[in-house]
């Protein structure tokens, strides 16, 4: 009988040791706004963390502190066998292309950009516009009626953005936040500025100071790590940013009127579930309104409740077909 037992605990030890040598290996590299961003990065590895706690793979990350460490840093993962590598962001289009060709056999997901001629890259895309859509409409609703007392809110009929590289998906969330505001408010004023970066957060703070001296005193930060300098100046102006990509009213509660979010943490997870089932396909998903793949996060308290309504019902057209949202800035 011992000897029966002992032959079982020795099974279990050994398929343990192989369960743990055929973990899925999911290695994902960030963009050089790092995972401390608070934006992008950080919820591509919430994405990855959740999968690894579900899903038990093993996973590893490399931060990006240059444009020039993107080939690099994906072809370590692909020269060390994983089964799956994740690019995060628009910037990482030429490495994916370049690396996925010289490492066939290797899966790699590449956010916000696409790769359509190989068999092993899936590409994951957002309808950012329609985030933007909503912030934007709900920024025009509050210049429009003096009536909403917010503390150091003008009603200057002026508002602004501060995205960071002048890229496809920071121009998408830009296109819908001049769509919602204007038609809320078709005589609004809109300034706009690019820092030209997504990890310095002095710039970032600069050019909302700028903007605030111009009158504008609700600001959408579309740039990344850049854009926490946005909402400190807000914090430190006394008027209001908003947020992009996760819900980032945490950072300045008082300050942050809303925040247009993005879930790339679902197609990260997403992504690496469909592999660990032998579901890996090549193309193109869209993550949109319709299957929650961008949203808006929590609403500033002392909002009126019918424009919290009211951002819900445009929330319902836009998933329904009534409102069209263009990814393009209007001229």
């Amino acid at each position: 009988m011992k000897r029966i037992v002992m032959v079982f605990a020795l099974a279990a030890v050994v398929m343990g040791m192989a369960s743990a040598a055929f973990a899925l290996k999911v290695g994902l590299v960030t963009d050089t706004g790092g995972l401390n961003d608070r934006s992008f990065n950080q919820m591509a590895y919430q994405g990855l963390q959740q999968a690894e706690k579900q899903l038990g793979v093993d996973i590893s990350v490399v931060q990006s502190k240059a444009q020039g460490d993107y080939v690099p840093n994906l072809t370590r993962f692909a020269q060390q066998k994983y089964d799956l590598v994740i690019a995060v962001g628009f910037l990482m289009h030429d490495a994916v292309e370049q690396v996925s060709k010289e490492f066939p056999d290797t899966k790699f997901l590449l956010i916000d950009s696409e790769v359509t001629d190989r068999a092993n890259v899936t590409n994951a895309l957002f309808s950012e516009q329609q985030a933007g859509y909503l912030v934007g409409a709900l920024a025009g609703m509050i210049e429009a009626d003096s009536s909403v007392n917010l503390p150091g809110l003008k009603h200057n009929d002026t508002i602004g953005v501060v995205g960071g590289m002048q890229i496809p998906p920071v121009d998408r969330y830009i296109a819908g936040y001049y769509q919602g505001a204007k038609a809320q408010d078709p005589a609004i004023n809109i300034i706009l500025g690019y820092t030209g970066n997504f990890d310095d957060p002095a710039s970032g703070k600069s050019l909302a100071q700028a903007q605030h001296s111009k009158g504008a005193d609700i600001i959408f930060q579309v740039a990344g790590g850049t854009g926490l300098g946005v909402i400190q100046a807000a914090k430190d102006g006394g008027y209001y940013a908003i947020g992009v990509d996760v819900d980032q009213a945490y950072l300045a509660p008082a300050h942050v009127l809303t925040s247009a979010e993005k879930r790339v943490d679902v197609a990260v997870f997403d992504t690496i579930k469909n592999v660990k089932n032998g579901d890996f396909k090549a193309g193109t998903q869209i993550f949109d309104l319709q299957n929650d793949g961008v949203g808006v996060g929590a609403i500033l308290d002392g909002v009126p409740a019918s424009m919290k309504a009211k951002i819900e019902q445009i929330m319902a057209d836009i998933k329904s077909g009534k409102i069209q949202v263009s990814d393009k800035i209007p001229q």
